[in-house]
């Protein structure tokens, strides 16, 4: 594939993304931080490296609720090695999401889980427990979106079965998320 044919095939599938989808988004990251609560974030490879880099890009947003400021509470699951190889190691890898949640997880926390296939055994796993949790959960996905689009209570979908444009076109949306929230809520 040219680099021109990938430009072409990103920007054809940027027009498709659900704008609905994507405000719902932004409403319950808003919630979430106005409300105390933290917002867990969960991927394997590429969307690891995704719920890593859209967990630090919105805990440095600051949100001014009623006069005062608040930061958002965002947390990726996928960065504490020791944590991830020893429940990995000794239970099994389908339990490194939930094993976390159980220890940090309250009542109320938000889950954002990304996976292209929407069917990888630790997301589910994980997605189960928050739901035994009352924990909301935010799918995001491409392919069909498989389980995890049918489990989540919000979700935003890019139908699209090729993982590395999935993965860019999460991208883009993550940075959109942040710079937005950032943007309507910050102080005036």
């Amino acid at each position: 594939m040219e680099i021109v044919d990938f430009i072409q095939d990103l920007k054809k599938h940027l027009d498709k993304i659900n704008k609905d989808e994507i405000e719902n988004a932004i409403a319950l990251i808003y919630d979430s931080c106005i409300k105390n609560k933290t917002v867990f974030i969960i991927g394997n490879g590429g969307s690891a490296s995704n719920a890593s880099h859209l967990a630090q890009d919105l805990s440095r947003v600051s949100i001014f609720h009623q006069n005062k400021e608040k930061s958002i509470k965002a947390i990726s699951l996928t960065d504490n090695i020791s944590f991830i190889t020893a429940v990995a190691n000794d239970f099994g890898f389908e339990n490194i999401f939930t094993s976390q949640l159980k220890t940090f997880a309250d009542e109320g926390d938000v889950l954002i889980a990304i996976s292209c296939s929407g069917n990888s055994k630790n997301i589910i796993h994980a997605v189960n427990f928050a739901h035994s949790q009352n924990m909301t959960v935010f799918g995001i996905t491409g392919y069909d979106g498989g389980q995890l689009k049918q489990l989540s209570e919000m979700h935003i979908h890019v139908p699209l079965n090729d993982f590395g444009i999935v993965e860019s076109i999460h991208s883009v949306i993550f940075h959109y998320l942040a710079t937005e929230i950032r943007s309507r809520f910050a102080e005036h």
